[in-house]
């Protein structure tokens, strides 16, 4: 997610100590004896066999427990995430951790309607979601005609995409692709249209996000393909009207992420694993992502009393669906020199999808899907993962890195990236139900970005294998950072751009197309 020019202030404050350290982690420094290799190996059995998909479901349920009081919801710059923020922090406190707050601030958002009715020449309500940091209609919405932009590779991306002059005061109804919404809406408005409609060009819902509020020109929407589609089609016939209400509501919060680090290990040698933290604010957002959160705090628990060679950090993010907001404000607060210490970056982000395909990010771009590889060391990581995965049987396929998790702004600076992911929004294929089970024709979670992301929402079973995962790494990445130079030979996992069809790659709002 291209979102690296929002302004946001970032201030690492140390948390107030909320409970005395019992034990210093990795104290001391490792023998010079050690071999690294063979310690990996040792630490990594030791994590997966003590790391727990029932433990870890604990934490799932303190997550639930903290939206159930506070709107049902743990949003960022609310006290749902407060609360789950400090929860985490109080563990890994107790656990013996350096824990620091990473402060910024930032464009809070939220959705007060959403609305798309067409209105002749017959009625009909269209499912419409609000980009983030759209431009308001007026209560009740705008009526006017729907104008279709032609379809190309880049359809609304020029001012000559409506070089036909029939779009002053109506709506566009635009197809994804070849730019980011926020252009689109912008070139629309330019052309006099009063109103962006986006429809999708692959399956499912169009989750998206203008990516500051400062760009926003006219009101603009989502839809899906077939809706998108049926409606050019009627407007190709004749005139259609249609009623597009969008208003949203937008203010300055500051929040913060939680960063833990081992007190051992090397310094100038860091290995890091983070998932965001936040919820949108539609639902408590436990599958998304209170699974990734509670996967790497139960692996750092059980880290902590574990010498370390280097230095572990895990960051749990803030401000993740408003557009990876709490690891960019992260990462710019990062001198160049301290950036240089951050050797790897793993994310986990919807480890517990309900009916999960599982995914591995294709770091070397075997898969010859959307975008290249990630920094050196990405392919690297990615085979880490994959091996581990073959040893055990369990069967994964690619997942395209398109900048929409928490990965993006460590690949924008060069530093090596992976994880998993077990599927958004996206439609399980007939292929996929057959090598993992579920529903063939139902998105891998039906209840992404709704009220029912709740404990409900949890497939055990991949929660468990993605929990193993993060503890395989962990132990071997805690002492051993050799394999990033070894030269893997790239191998085909089958991948998809946006995980065979869904738009979240590991995260949320789309901001480019």
């Amino acid at each position: 997610m291209n979102a690296r020019n929002r302004r946001t202030t970032v201030a690492a404050v140390s948390v107030a100590g909320l409970i005395t350290p019992l034990l210093l982690i990795g104290s001391g420094t490792a023998s010079a004896h050690s071999d690294p290799a063979k310690e990996a190996a040792k630490l990594a059995k030791k994590l997966v066999k003590k790391s727990d998909a029932k433990d870890a479901h604990e934490h799932l349920t303190q997550f639930q427990r903290i939206a159930d009081r506070n709107g049902n919801n743990r949003v960022a710059g609310s006290e749902g995430h407060r609360k789950s923020a400090e929860y985490v922090e109080g563990l890994l406190r107790k656990a013996g951790y350096s824990v620091t707050r990473n402060e910024f601030d930032f464009p809070f958002t939220e959705t007060l309607a959403q609305s798309l009715r067409v209105v002749s020449p017959q009625q009909q309500d269209v499912p419409v979601i609000a980009m983030t940091y759209s431009a308001n209609s007026p209560v009740g919405g705008t009526t006017a005609p729907v104008a279709v932009v032609p379809v190309d590779d880049t359809t609304g991306c020029e001012p000559g995409d409506y070089a036909s002059e029939t779009f002053t005061g109506k709506i566009a109804l635009i197809k994804r692709g070849g730019c980011s919404f926020a252009e689109k809406q912008e070139i629309a408005a330019g052309a006099g249209a009063v109103g962006a409609i986006i429809y999708n060009n692959t399956e499912g819902a169009l989750n998206g996000t203008l990516g500051d509020p400062s760009v926003a020109k006219i009101p603009a929407g989502g839809i899906t393909q077939a809706d998108g589609e049926a409606l050019a089609a009627k407007a190709a016939a004749g005139t259609v009207t249609v009623n597009l209400e969008i208003r949203t509501f937008s203010e300055t919060r500051r929040t913060y992420n939680v960063i833990a680090e081992t007190k051992g290990g090397a310094a100038d040698n860091v290995v890091m694993f983070g998932a965001h933290l936040d919820s949108v604010a539609d639902g408590p957002g436990i599958n998304d992502n209170g699974s990734g959160s509670a996967g790497i705090l139960e692996v750092a628990l059980n880290l902590a009393h574990e010498k370390t060679k280097n230095k572990v950090r895990f960051a749990w993010w803030s401000a993740e669906e408003f557009g990876l907001l709490g690891s960019e404000a992260y990462v710019d607060s990062l001198s160049a020199a301290d950036l240089a210490k951050i050797k790897l970056y793993l994310n986990f982000d919807m480890i517990a999808s309900p009916n999960y395909a599982q995914f591995v990010y294709d770091g070397d771009d075997s898969d010859q899907v959307g975008a290249g590889p990630g920094p050196a060391g990405s392919a690297q990581l990615e085979r880490q993962i994959t091996d581990y995965l073959d040893r055990r049987g369990t069967p994964y396929e690619g997942t395209d890195f398109t900048g929409r998790s928490d990965y993006g702004p460590f690949i924008e600076v060069g530093i090596p990236s992976g994880g998993t992911f077990t599927g958004a929004e996206g439609v399980k294929t007939a292929e996929q139900a057959k090598v993992y089970g579920g529903k063939a024709g139902v998105a891998y979670d039906a209840c992404y970005h709704a009220a029912c992301d709740n404990l409900k929402n949890i497939n055990m079973k991949a929660f468990d294998v993605n929990i193993d995962v993060i503890a395989n790494a962990a132990g071997q990445y805690a002492w051993d950072t050799s394999l990033l130079s070894k030269p893997v030979a790239p191998r085909n996992t089958e991948g998809s751009a946006g995980s065979g069809g869904g738009l979240h790659e590991g995260h949320d709002h789309e901001v480019t197309e």
